[in-house]
């Protein structure tokens, strides 16, 4: 069974940077899609940005999009989200996903916590 492991998250002020990192626990791990998904305090859990594992396509939120950047890195079986300009609405867990097919995201990692104060 594939785990995924996130990092990075923590507390930061209004306007940082944080990268968030996941790794997955197999290295042959061939992933159709890596996701990041993120779920604040009385709010369902919301798409934020996602990644192809071969071409390295990208889609985001638009509530992300110009501030966060998806990335991978296939040799260390890690994808990468680097947020600037955070704002405390993107206060929340956030979540890496593997989408293995073109329906449902398979694996999910534990989460990590993201607070922005002002």
């Amino acid at each position: 069974q594939v785990q995924l492991v996130e990092s990075g998250g923590g507390l930061v002020q209004a306007g940082d940077s944080l990268r968030l990192s996941c790794t997955a626990s197999e290295r042959t791990f061939t992933p159709l899609v890596m996701g990041w998904f993120r779920q604040a305090p009385g709010k369902e859990r919301e798409f934020v940005a996602r990644i192809t594992w071969s071409g390295g396509s990208t889609y985001y939120a638009d509530s992300v999009k110009g501030r966060f950047t998806i990335s991978r890195d296939n040799a260390k079986n890690t994808v990468y989200l680097q947020m600037n300009s955070l704002k405390p609405e993107d206060t929340a867990i956030y979540y890496c996903a593997a989408r293995l097919g073109s329906l449902e995201y398979n694996y999910w990692g534990q989460g990590t916590q993201v607070t922005v104060s002002l």
